[in-house]
């Protein structure tokens, strides 16, 4: 018996088997030879989401959780310097004109706030059913967005938002929520599933979630109900935690966040919650100093951010 090879064009190949009685067989095969698996991996060229879909995997990647950490970390101090120098981010009262490239307020808002739903609360569907303890605690985080993104944006009333400015926040709330997910449900011990039922840290932690929580949605209301419809004037607002300070609003939600963060007890939580601190604390500054060149009235009791201290 003897074997030949005639290689065609469109890697096709004839094998021609020579039997017994001049019997021949003819196979085509339309494919050609795979190459070793080790060889297709080193050609193959690295996407720049893959560290991203890694983290939707079940193992826990430390080094891409400690370096989006480190990136909050930085990012968050570099943000708090630039409105420190420039001023708070140009939306709202602070934006400088509409511009051919905006957005209606509700749908900014909606747009960049639903990516941090959907994907802790894809990835807490997909997660092995033994981490119970640990996508409870994710329901606080997808808690937040799930009232950011459905809830919030259809009762505001603003002034449109820049196309860029949505843009950046929809790809931070996708990052973010990946990377909280991420280290949350597959990078925390497994003993936080029952642990965290009688823990004191836990329970204070989620007790300063819900108190930020309420008292944020609270100072929304406020602040929504300060102006009529068609109204654009500013006023005093009062009650709540406006009594004690003008960013009524801001200090919930940073107190929201780093009440997550003291449940959770994950360095990429405290990271966002420093974030958020840096990014929106100017703001509380801005309209502060805001209310106190508008209105000579104005409490002057009232601090910015910190009661009775800032």
């Amino acid at each position: 018996m003897s074997l030949y090879w005639f290689p065609l064009k469109g890697a096709v190949t004839f094998k021609l088997f020579q039997k017994v009685k001049c019997h021949v067989n003819v196979v085509i095969s339309l494919t050609p030879p795979r190459a070793p698996e080790a060889a297709l991996s080193s050609r193959r060229p690295q996407s720049p989401l893959e560290p991203l879909m890694v983290m939707m995997m079940m193992e826990c990647d430390h080094g891409a959780v400690h370096g989006l950490s480190a990136l909050l970390l930085i990012g968050g101090a570099l943000f708090l310097f630039h409105q420190c120098v420039r001023g708070p981010t140009r939306y709202g009262r602070y934006a400088e004109g509409t511009g051919a490239w905006s957005v209606p307020a509700r749908w900014g808002w909606f747009l960049q706030e639903l990516p941090a739903y959907l994907v802790p609360a894809f990835m807490a569907c997909t997660t092995d059913g033994s981490a119970h303890g640990r996508r409870l605690l994710l329901c606080t985080f997808t808690l937040h967005y799930l009232h950011r993104s459905l809830v919030y944006p259809f009762f505001m009333r603003g002034r449109p938002m820049p196309v860029l400015l949505v843009v950046f926040a929809a790809v931070f709330c996708l990052g973010n929520g990946l990377l909280q997910s991420h280290a949350l449900l597959h990078c925390s011990p497994p003993g936080l599933d029952w642990d965290w039922v009688d823990s004191v840290r836990t329970t204070a932690g989620l007790g300063l979630f819900a108190f930020g929580m309420v008292m944020n949605i609270h100072s929304d209301h406020i602040l929504r109900n300060l102006r009529r419809p068609g109204e654009t004037a500013y006023r005093i607002p009062r009650g709540g935690l406006f009594e004690l300070v003008s960013g009524a609003n801001f200090l919930a939600e940073i107190v929201e966040w780093f009440g997550f963060a003291v449940a959770v007890w994950t360095l990429p939580a405290f990271s966002f919650a420093f974030f958020t601190a840096c990014s929106i604390g100017p703001r509380a500054l801005g309209h502060h100093r805001f209310y106190l060149e508008k209105f000579p009235e104005y409490p002057r009791s009232r601090r910015a951010l910190i009661p009775f201290i800032l």
